[in-house]
Formats: C-alpha cells, structure tokens, sequence
C-alpha cells in the first residue's frame, strides 16, 4: 500500500514593525491666524493693486496639432480660401500679440514670488514683507518661513485663499508664498497698510519681535520708499544691538525644554503579500 506522508511546513512568523526613534524639537511653532476683516482688506488690496499696475505672465501660445486625414485638411483648406478676405493676415496677428514673459520685469523685481524664492530673499533679508497661502499642503512646506522671518524681524502673515485670489491675476497655476522687497515703490501703500494688520510671530528665541512688530506699526506715516527702507534699517540694526546686549548680559528670561522622543514606523500603510502554500509532497 502506498504511503501518504504530509507536509510539515513551518509557519511564517510575523515581522515586527520596525519603529525608528528620534528627537523631535519641543516647541510648537505655528502661524497666527489673522481675523475675518483683516484678512478680506488685505486680499482686497492686494488685488486692486495688481489690477491697476497691470503685472501678468504671458506665456508663449502653444502650436496646435496638424490633423492626419485628408479629410479634415481638404475642409480646413476649403474654408481658409472662403474666409481668407475676412481674417487678417500671420503678421498682423503677431503684431498684435503680447511677447511671453512679464509685462513688466522692473516691477516684478520688487516681488519675491514662490517659497524658494522668498526663502532666499529673507535670507539675505531684503523683504519688507511676506504672506503665505494657507493651502499649502504639505505644511512644511511653508512652516520654515515662520522661524526663518521671525530671525530677520520681518512681518509675516498666513492667509487662506491667497494663491486662488492672487495667481490668476499674475498669470500663473499657484502662488504659495509672496514676499515684498525693499525697493518696491510700487508697492509702499499696500505694505503699510498691511503690517498693521499682521500679527507678531510668536518664536521663544525670539523675544524682541514684539518690539519691532510696534515699531513697523509706527511706519504707516511714511509715504516714500527710500525712507520706509532706512526706517527699517535702522530698526533692524538697533535689535540686532539688543539682541546681542541681551546675549551677553543678561539670560534668565531663557526657559530650556527637554527635546521630545519621537517614534517613527516608516511606510505604515504598506501593503504586504499574503505568504504562498506550500504544496503537499506524496511518496508512492
């Protein structure tokens, strides 16, 4: 008689979850939300001035597919030598054409548009100014101008509905961050309009931003740009002068934390096979 023998397969044991541990920083800094009215006056103004100044992209047009069939061509031909008296000629189209690119490029100068480009210009602290879109997803993406803006004592604020309300004005799919510079004349009016409207960032590191906050409150009398960038200047100058007095002398008002233990299980949602049965061996 032949001999069944059964299968002795081990069971899988499951994998532990790999859990990888770090600090994490035990400060949680976030943007200040901005009231209801301060937040539709700053949209309203910002897009007044960008409707009245007239800043745009324009892209270049994009060339339109030939079609393959004979057909479509033979009707296309048709119709262009029925309507060739009505519609104007290639080069008057072209004349008529706006070129791509900026409608104003001395303008655009005055303007720090995307993170990448205001983390760069708050780096070198040449804003006066900075509004970022609430939108952002993720939010880290936008998370490292607070403490970046707070250490170039730069008023800063996080607005809902930026990007849908200020990019179809300036020609472009999103606006995540928009900074101003130091020399936009353009813009002085709607910057001192503005910073009052903004409330101070909040980093413990920074402690002298509430003072400079009140001091840009105080620049809403000046009219020229010249003078609002030596006002700022000098202000800028005079904290980094308490700032550097209060290092030296005096550091009870600094309050250590313990750093945060975090755990981190990379890829928590991967999905894993289910094992393959093993086939039964028979022996005769």
């Amino acid at each position: 008689m032949p001999v069944i023998q059964q299968g002795t397969a081990s069971l899988r044991k499951a994998k532990k979850t790999t859990v990888k541990t770090c600090l994490d920083n035990p400060f949680d800094i976030q943007w200040k939300t901005i009231d209801g009215d301060s937040m539709h006056f700053i949209l309203q103004t910002l897009e007044e001035r960008i409707k009245q100044i007239g800043l745009k992209k324009v892209e270049a047009p994009r060339k339109k597919k030939r079609s393959s069939t004979k057909k479509q061509t033979e009707r296309k031909c048709d119709a262009k030598c029925d309507a060739s008296s009505e519609l104007p000629t290639e080069e008057e189209t072209e004349g008529n054409r706006q070129a791509p690119g900026w409608t104003d490029i001395s303008i655009r100068r005055q303007l720090a548009i995307g993170v990448n480009e205001v983390t760069k210009a708050l780096e070198k602290n040449e804003l006066l100014l900075l509004l970022v879109c609430k939108s952002a997803k993720p939010a880290m993406i936008t998370s490292h101008l607070i403490q970046l803006s707070a250490s170039q004592d730069t008023p800063a604020g996080q607005l809902p509905r930026l990007s849908e309300t200020i990019a179809p004005l300036l020609g472009l799919t999103s606006v995540l961050a928009l900074g101003f510079k130091r020399q936009s004349d353009k813009f002085t009016d709607v910057i001192e309009a503005i910073i009052p409207k903004i409330p101070a960032l909040e980093v413990p590191w920074f402690q002298y931003r509430s003072e400079g906050s009140a001091a840009n409150a105080d620049s809403s009398e000046i009219h020229e740009p010249e003078q609002l960038a030596e006002t700022v200047e000098d202000e800028h100058t005079s904290q980094k002068r308490k700032r550097t007095e209060s290092n030296q002398l005096d550091l009870s008002n600094v309050i250590l934390q313990p750093l945060k233990i975090k755990k981190v299980v990379p890829n928590p949602n991967k999905m894993k096979k289910p094992p393959r049965k093993k086939k039964k061996a028979f022996s005769a």
